[in-house]
């Protein structure tokens, strides 16, 4: 059934924020191998640079560099190396260098909390009370025999069905600290001449807690170990951001800007509510996610991301439900983030297999650049590796890649380079104040973005029904963006949306 309602369009703007990033998050193990041996690398990610700028994105946030026994690097072994899998230190200068020849940014995921047990700190202090790293790590006993192991759990299993131990570091050491400082220090100015052309724009804040894991043994961080870092990092380079992952997904984030004195959070429960396709939810989330966040601070908007099943794979996705999503995400307001092959529709979903690394490999696999699964320079590292290859989701002509979908108008490929460019195209959906639309239909959701006197209001269809607005607004005439054709009839603006359908309406 078509519903007509109408309703009057109602501006109440929030500060508009100045960011104008678009961020893509690489799992760059899983994203181009340039070299042959399986496995996505940073010479990779340089070569891939003009698909990336085709999109429309313009900052690249990477997962951890370091080396680590982890596929995923989270744990580090040594936290002044990169994997050697990834590459050597001239590619990654080689690739930032070109980021920023190209007007683009780059970011590195970081977790200094904790480190494998095969680092030199633990290797050498376990057992030896006087070590000189005996009070780098947390332990419970006098011997140092009894550390303070990661989820209390003595030893992790590794995709390949090694064991290993993640050790929790002791946050509050002057020389932790000095040591933390050191190492984010290099990665902002490399060759140390103050340009800044081979240094990292900005660090992404893993599991970033005030009371780590909630254990009451390592508290007030953000006062005591963050926000020193962060002052001393940015008066090295004041352009410098920090973004933190909430270790709470159901938390708004606001105590990460006004204690931990980040620049930008994930937006999670917007996230969840885009999920549900839930009008009120979303604009609860919304409300909360851009109304109280302080001048000059952000959140990231997302859908999915390396610990979150893959949106695609959500019950019942399909092509044109997955667009109404991103039509929200890119043009909701925030910092939109996009997850490697999330704009190709890729599908995945983490396993429950016990305790392993290896459960999350199914959000992670090789970003799919042709038909074939295995075409040139896929990075299919975990190829043959049991239940992590034979269960996995991409496949050989599915109608899911890169290579199918560049050349079809109305690919999902294809509508996200389109919205991209419509949002770098209008300073009110790139940089402009969310508000709040109200109407009388449950099944269309209805937002406003303004700057600078440009006024453009957004309607995305919730259902899976034809649904049609009719709606009072204060405009001379209305020019349709994107999507369905709006009219302006006897001041009333006229909106029919099909099934998960949208219009960008620009309001003059």
């Amino acid at each position: 059934m078509i519903k007509k309602l109408l309703f009057l369009l109602t501006f109440c703007v929030t500060s508009a924020q100045a960011q104008t990033e678009v961020f893509y998050h690489v799992f760059q193990r899983s994203f181009f191998d340039s070299n042959g041996d399986g496995n996505g690398d940073l010479a990779g990610i340089d070569q891939k640079l003009d698909y990336l700028q085709e999109l429309g994105v313009n900052t690249i946030l990477l997962t951890p560099l370091y080396a680590s026994d982890f596929y995923h690097n989270y744990f580090a072994y040594d936290f002044e190396k990169i994997d050697p899998e990834y590459g050597k230190m001239v590619d990654y200068v080689l690739l930032v260098k070109e980021v920023h020849k190209r007007n683009m940014k780059i970011y590195q995921d970081v977790e200094m909390q904790y480190v494998a047990g095969t680092h030199p700190w633990f290797k050498d202090s376990f057992g030896n009370p006087k070590s000189k790293y005996s009070k780098y790590l947390m332990y419970d006993d006098a011997e140092n025999k009894k550390p303070w192991n990661f989820w209390n759990i003595t030893d992790f299993t590794l995709y390949d069905g090694r064991k290993e131990k993640i050790i929790v570091v002791n946050m509050n050491e002057k020389k932790v600290k000095e040591y933390t400082q050191k190492v984010l220090d290099f990665w902002v100015d490399p060759n140390k001449d103050g340009k800044f052309d081979d240094g990292v724009d900005g660090f992404r804040l893993d599991h970033m807690m005030d009371n780590l894991d909630n254990a009451n043994r390592l508290t007030n961080l953000f006062a005591d170990f963050w926000t020193p870092l962060f002052s001393k990092l940015r008066a090295k380079n004041p352009k410098l951001k920090f973004v933190a992952e909430q270790a709470n997904w159901g938390s708004y984030g606001h105590d990460y800007f006004t204690k931990g004195n980040v620049d930008f959070v994930f937006a999670f429960r917007l996230k969840f509510a885009i999920n549900k396709y839930d009008k009120l939810e979303i604009e609860k989330a919304a409300d909360s996610t851009f109304n109280y966040n302080p001048f000059s601070k952000n959140q990231l908007v997302f859908i999915e991301n390396h610990d979150t099943k893959r949106f695609a794979s959500e019950p019942g996705m399909t092509v044109e439900k997955s667009k109404a999503a991103a039509a929200i995400q890119l043009l909701i307001g925030g910092i939109p983030s996009l997850y490697y092959g999330q704009e190709l529709g890729m599908k995945g979903e983490q396993r429950q297999l016990g305790m392993t690394d290896g459960n999350d490999i199914g959000v992670r696999e090789s970003f799919e650049w042709y038909k074939n699964e295995e075409g040139n320079g896929t990075a299919n590292w975990y190829k043959n590796t049991g239940p992590w290859w034979d269960g996995r989701f991409n496949k050989s002509d599915d109608g899911i890649s890169y290579e199918e979908e560049k050349s079809d108008p109305n690919s999902l490929y294809n509508f996200y380079r389109s919205l991209l460019n419509l949002r770098k195209s209008h300073r009110a959906l790139e940089k402009g104040a969310y508000s709040k639309i109200s109407n009388g239909n449950p099944q269309v959701l209805s937002f406003g973005r303004s700057d600078s006197g440009e006024k453009i209001a957004v309607f995305v269809n919730l259902s899976d029904k034809q649904q049609a607005t009719l709606s009072t607004i204060d405009s001379r005439a209305v020019e349709t963006l994107a999507g369905e054709k709006a009219a302006l009839e006897n001041g009333r603006v006229s909106v029919v949306l099909p099934a998960y359908g949208f219009s960008v309406v620009l309001l003059r």
